[in-house]
């Protein structure tokens, strides 16, 4: 990446630089990651690299914006074209779980943002990304009730919530051990007890 980061269009240079963060953010502490070692890793100079971003915070919410986008679209993806409620929470969910073991550095920028006490814009972005992820599950956790695969007393949003929390949790158990590939051996099992909480039969 650092070979061809000089002399880039404007748009490709912000890319560039995302993806950079995205990539040190995986072996490095997200808090860590100055503009400095951002700049050493694309071969620039941190002039340059301000040149396309007015500071730090700019960058992080472009890299909160870049999980957001991706994120999204990955898990509409998977459930398109999946008639059954139930299998399509099951394809965003595995679709989520291999996202996170592409990029591992995403979970560890993430959990940064929202241990943060201020509300920045970066932290919104995730808020934000949690907001949508909650309305798509929301979505087929009502059509599952309707169609009389899910337990038509269930709780939407705890269901919901639990959901998003089994990913978190996974994601958390893989990284504590230092192991990516964990969390896409254990997601099958672990969302096969989601599945019998929360269907009708």
């Amino acid at each position: 990446m650092a070979t061809h980061s000089k002399n880039l269009p404007a748009e490709e240079r912000r890319a560039v630089t995302v993806e950079s963060v995205v990539a040190l953010a995986a072996s490095k502490n997200p808090s860590e990651i100055t503009t400095a070692a951002i700049a050493k890793h694309m071969n620039l100079t941190q002039g340059a690299l301000f040149r396309h971003f007015p500071n730090k915070e700019a960058i992080w919410q472009a890299v909160m914006e870049w999980v957001a986008e991706r994120l999204l679209a990955r898990i509409d993806r998977s459930a398109q074209g999946v008639e059954s409620p139930l299998a399509a929470m099951e394809a965003m969910f595995m679709s989520h779980i291999d996202f996170v073991a592409e990029h591992p550095g995403v979970p560890r920028m993430m959990f940064g943002e929202l241990q943060r006490a201020e509300p920045t814009p970066a932290k919104r972005m995730v808020q934000t990304l949690l907001q949508h992820y909650g309305e798509r599950l929301h979505r087929h956790i009502e059509k599952g009730k309707t169609n009389g695969e899910l337990l038509p007393s269930l709780d939407n949003e705890a269901a919901a919530l639990l959901f998003i929390g089994t990913i978190q949790g996974l994601v958390m158990q893989s990284m504590l051990a230092g192991d990516v590939e964990r969390m896409q051996r254990d997601a099958p099992r672990v969302f096969a007890i989601y599945r019998r909480g929360i269907r009708s039969t």
